[in-house]
């Protein structure tokens, strides 16, 4: 018998597949302090969480028999999952069960903004009858555009269909194919913003959409543009916003989610032409009983069968299998996430080459590794060991992992290669006993790099002083290298350097860099981790 506590307040519709299940037994127990719960969590398998629940690595070393935390929802800021994962416990969520709520409510926020539909509803049960105060727009033969499209992008376009609107959809993963077979037009943000009456925005929140809506976007828009953001707070700048709503830029906004929560900006809280909501994107009857089935049903797979769908942290392999590959795994995820910054685009091609002592490994974790990374650059944490593959076939991109013997110059030694039509990246490396991770390989250009996380990679032309001039450059605005390395195909020829720096390279310090003469392009490479440790055999 297993025993699965739920501490928040969820369906019992949505657990009824638990409560059915003769080998489960199911305890509700909400309101707990973080002293009560630390105190009885030894007795249970699983933990069922929403927000309310912090999931501490205090508690955690408390959980004896704990094998699974489940999230009923997406997000996991209230549990630490690099604890868990450190006691192999598997934290899963449920990422596609509110897509229909959060969809809907999407279109409501249009609807109500294009209708002004609060602000009428307040005047008239004050008393008021002013018809000319709250005239609107129609969303027929309008144009949207959806940036992200995703799960519920792609849900939002359906409905906005229905509605006779225009829809431009913007996403890393687009193909002109399927905008086709979604009856879109596949857009860059530029043409969104040239165009667009709405924009709505569905994409996760990571250092490039952070910001993403800020003031010199909003300034390329059409006047009287109207904003909805029902994914996350952040994505648009707040104060760009409030700026471009006084200014007129800007006609209307529908904001779900904020920069911080409970939200605080009350210049946009405040303001006549926004619609603001307390983040109910899934607050559904409906979506609460998704999430709470899915995670259930989840739980009961993962006991009974081992079969694992949704999990946030990485699944358990063998101790010898992860004693050999762990030197690899953090400079695999490194791999990924430079050649995709190298890339500037989002691959259409991917290939893996596994050389050495690599190629007679069973190296799956590795490449689900080295995909995670490729794609947590535009899906951010929604991407994870378990589900790389399954988010790489949903993007339709095509892989292929090849093993050879050869040794290519090192005992073990990967190279990944990425592809977007005619352009592509490549990056190599390996592990050098004593010494830890190193790149040896970016583009064509042999270099002995150790992996740090403030890089940067310049493509110059081979001539006398060019070294000089960017570390005088660099020097000027006090930003220290730590290592540089050159590479070269030919004296006099194209180049590269790759530097490793102490802090960020901002854009007026890359506009200067590329301003020189000889020097062809500037490429700021951050990796989230840092270097990667040092291993002996």
């Amino acid at each position: 018998m297993y025993n699965v506590l739920v501490t928040d307040s969820i369906s019992d519709t949505g657990l009824k597949a638990l409560y059915d299940h003769p080998n489960f037994n199911v305890e509700k127990k909400s309101g707990l302090s973080p002293e009560e719960l630390k105190v009885i969590i030894k007795d249970y398998d699983a933990l069922i969480v929403r927000s309310q629940t912090q999931v501490t690595e205090d508690l955690l070393v408390s959980a004896e028999k704990l094998r699974v935390v489940a999230r009923a929802g997406v997000g996991v800021d209230n549990i630490d999952v690099a604890a868990a994962t450190k006691k192999g416990i598997l934290v899963i969520n449920a990422p596609g069960a509110n897509t229909i709520a959060a969809a809907e409510h999407t279109m409501a926020m249009m609807l109500s903004l294009a209708r002004r539909i609060p602000h009428a509803h307040m005047s008239t049960s004050a008393g008021n009858w002013d018809r000319n105060a709250f005239k609107g727009v129609e969303l027929y033969e309008k144009t949207l555009g959806i940036v992200g499209m995703g799960k519920i992008g792609a849900e939002v376009s359906k409905r906005a269909k229905k509605f006779g609107m225009k829809i431009l959809g913007f996403d890393p993963y687009l193909t002109e194919e399927r905008a086709n077979q979604m009856g879109i037009t596949k857009a860059t943000l530029d043409e969104i913003a040239e165009s667009a009456d709405f924009i709505t925005v569905h994409t996760p929140l990571t250092k490039d959409t952070k910001g993403l809506i800020n003031d010199d976007y909003l300034a390329k828009t059409k006047k009287g543009v109207r904003l909805i953001n029902c994914a996350r707070g952040g994505i648009i700048d707040e104060a760009a916003l409030v700026r471009g709503l006084n200014s007129g830029q800007v006609a209307g906004a529908a904001i779900d989610v904020f920069e911080t929560e409970p939200a605080s900006n009350q210049e946009l809280l405040s303001h006549p032409n926004a619609i603001v909501t307390p983040h109910l994107g899934a607050s559904t009857v409906e979506a609460q009983e998704k999430v709470a089935q899915e995670v259930s049903e989840e739980i009961i797979d993962i006991f009974e069968t081992e079969s694992i769908r949704h999990a946030i942290n990485m699944p358990q392999v063998s101790g010898e299998t992860q004693k050999k590959l762990q030197p690899f795994i953090d400079l695999s995820e490194q791999i990924g996430i430079l050649s995709i910054q190298l890339l500037k685009y989002a691959p259409d091609k991917i290939e893996i080459n596994y050389y050495g002592d690599l190629a007679k490994e069973d190296n799956d974790l590795l490449t689900r590794t080295i995909i995670k990374g490729i794609l947590s650059h535009h899906l951010s944490d929604s991407v994870n060991m378990v589900n790389a593959l399954h988010l790489l076939n949903d993007q339709g991109v095509s892989f292929n992992v090849i093993k050879s013997p050869a040794s290519k110059g090192f005992a073990s030694y990967m190279e990944l290669t990425l592809y977007n039509g005619n352009d592509k990246a490549i990056v190599g490396g390996t592990i050098l006993n004593g010494y830890g991770a190193r790149i040896v390989k970016m583009n064509e250009y042999r270099v002995d790099v150790r992996p740090e996380r403030y890089m940067l990679y310049i493509e110059h032309h081979d001539v006398p002083g060019m070294i000089g001039s960017v570390g005088s450059i660099l020097g000027n605005h006090h930003i220290n290298i730590g290592t540089m390395q050159v590479g070269r195909a030919e004296a006099g020829g194209d180049a590269i350097m790759v530097l490793t720096l102490d802090k960020k390279v901002d854009e007026e310090v890359a506009k200067e860099l590329v301003e020189m003469d000889g020097l062809k392009a500037v490429q700021f490479l951050e990796l989230p981790n840092g270097n990667v440790p040092v291993y002996n055999s």
